[in-house]
């Protein structure tokens, strides 16, 4: 994500900086337009790899059931593993209470609780570890695990 910001960034500026730099001195040879070059200490964008693309997409898409509450999509991101353990009413039970608290606080109706920032830890064939944020610290993930069964990323953290 980060790379994708400054990038855009970069994107904004390219115009300003070629205008400045499309004139002559007194006369003499005009100057070369800048060289932008972007960091290359960040991990590789997920969308470069189709399998972190999926994982990303799917890490957002069971967030924003999540925080809806839409009880019958985030239970449908649910590994396997997991809803031999979680059933769905336990599950609705569990995004009443987060809904609940939100509305406890007073943040609910304010909060725009999609993922800002996203960060794969670990990916292997089948199985990933992900860090995310939605902007408020208090709803901050760290090392979730997530699985992949068949085609599909599912939240994996029961």
């Amino acid at each position: 994500m980060r790379t994708r910001a400054t990038t855009a960034i970069l994107v904004a500026l390219l115009p300003v900086a070629l205008t400045a730099c499309s004139g002559t001195d007194s006369g003499k040879t005009p100057k070369k337009p800048p060289v932008l070059t972007t960091p290359t200490n960040h991990a590789p964008s997920a969308t470069a790899d189709p399998a972190r693309a999926d994982l990303e997409k799917a890490v957002r898409a069971y967030t924003a059931a999540y925080f809806k509450p839409d009880v019958t999509a985030a239970y449908s991101m649910i590994s396997t593993r997991c809803k031999e353990r979680i059933s769905q009413a336990s599950l609705a039970a569990s995004l009443d209470r987060a809904h609940g608290m939100a509305v406890t606080l007073g943040d609910e109706a304010s909060a725009d609780r999609t993922v800002k920032r996203f960060h794969i830890d670990k990916l292997t064939d089948d199985l990933a570890s992900v860090s995310y944020g939605v902007g408020d610290p208090r709803y901050d993930q760290h090392d979730q695990p997530w699985t992949r069964e068949g085609e599909h990323w599912r939240y994996d953290s029961c």
